[in-house]
């Protein structure tokens, strides 16, 4: 199977490849560009690996006169710009020890020991120069089932980085088949490994809910969330009973939700602690499809969750004490169900 996208073809990429190719070196394209490549999805960013040592291509960036940036040189990860386009390209990797979220790696050769630290079967494919797409995890029959599998014991992927817990409802929500479900053993493992989300950050975990959320329907990732007991984790108090009839309804309605900008550096993310601030984002929204997640303390109830009606909400993701609204712009559903979201909506916040 090869991989045809005019990515591949452009001035930039060619001139990364056939570089460290010319070297002597391995090179393949790996992860999330092969993935989306082969789903015909857009593709953001472009990562490669290789069996050459970050010093060395550095100085064959340099012959090739391409700019060399040590971005991570201690974990083997050297950005080449080429074309004004960043390459993030990586040394093969094994994992000698872990240590949660860090691990202590040696250099390798073999593209098999790289693939078996990545997280999931489909972003552990990689593709030569030529497209030629390379499978050492068994990841292509998953990607064209949609299934997504951890690489190896799940709990030992878990255990290297508990935002895998996350990353992997994100992932099911993106990339996974709501009919086929969700992976037993993965879920089993993330349920067994939650403890370890507590010492992540709220940065890092913040990211990663935003993330799941603009996924188009979060909805049987989020209930699974909640059936392991990992929703209360990292939003205490949530219940998303009524994110997947939002979704439905949404998708009646013919809206696009987006992420408005966030007021705690994560984007859709806002801090809730007067009316006003209620009433800041009702203008942000006012008008267009937006989904938001509001956290706020102190007075939530009953007026938080008249600010939200006020300003066309559904609320989706409701708590006590702290709340997160899970925002869509109203008017449009209204076309499509007119009064009964008022009753979803009041049936929610229990007015």
């Amino acid at each position: 199977m090869r991989i045809k996208a005019p990515w591949l073809r452009a001035a930039g990429t060619r001139a990364v490849l056939d570089c460290l190719a010319d070297g002597g070196w391995q090179v393949y394209l790996v992860g999330g560009c092969v993935r989306n490549a082969l789903l015909g999805r857009p593709v953001a960013d472009l990562d490669i690996a290789t069996d050459a040592r970050p010093e060395e291509v550095i100085a064959r960036a340099a012959a090739c006169d391409l700019k060399a940036v040590p971005t991570g040189v201690e974990h083997g990860t050297v950005t080449l710009v080429s074309d004004h386009r960043p390459f993030e390209v990586t040394t093969f990797r094994r994992d000698v020890e872990t240590f949660g979220r860090h691990a202590t790696v040696a250099f390798s050769t073999n593209i098999a020991e790289d693939a078996a630290r990545r997280d999931f079967t489909m972003n552990a494919l990689y593709a030569t120069p030529e497209g030629e797409v390379i499978d050492p995890m068994g990841g292509l029959p998953d990607l064209r089932a949609r299934r997504l599998r951890f690489v190896g014991d799940p709990a030992l992927r878990i255990a290297e980085d508990y935002l895998r817990i996350l990353r992997f409802f994100r992932f099911h929500a993106w990339y996974g088949d709501p009919e086929g479900g969700i992976d037993a053993a993965a879920l089993a493992a993330c349920a067994e490994g939650q403890e370890g989300l507590d010492g992540l950050s709220r940065e890092r975990v913040g990211a990663e809910i935003t993330k799941l959320l603009a996924a188009p329907d979060p909805a049987p990732s989020v209930a699974s969330m909640a059936a392991t007991g990992i929703l209360a984790r990292v939003l205490p108090g949530a219940e998303a009973a009524a994110l997947a009839p939002l979704v439905h309804i949404e998708t009646l309605a013919g809206a696009t939700p987006r992420w408005l900008p966030g007021t705690q550096g994560v984007a859709g993310v806002h801090v809730l602690r007067t009316l006003d601030d209620a009433l800041a984002i009702r203008d942000a929204a006012s008008g267009e499809g937006a989904r938001v997640v509001v956290i706020g303390a102190g007075f939530i109830g009953a007026e938080v969750a008249a600010s939200c009606r006020s300003m066309g909400a559904a609320v989706a993701l409701t708590m006590s004490g702290l709340s997160s609204a899970y925002i869509s712009e109203r008017a449009e559903r209204r076309k499509a169900l007119g009064e009964l979201e008022d009753a979803m909506v009041t049936d929610l916040d229990g007015s």
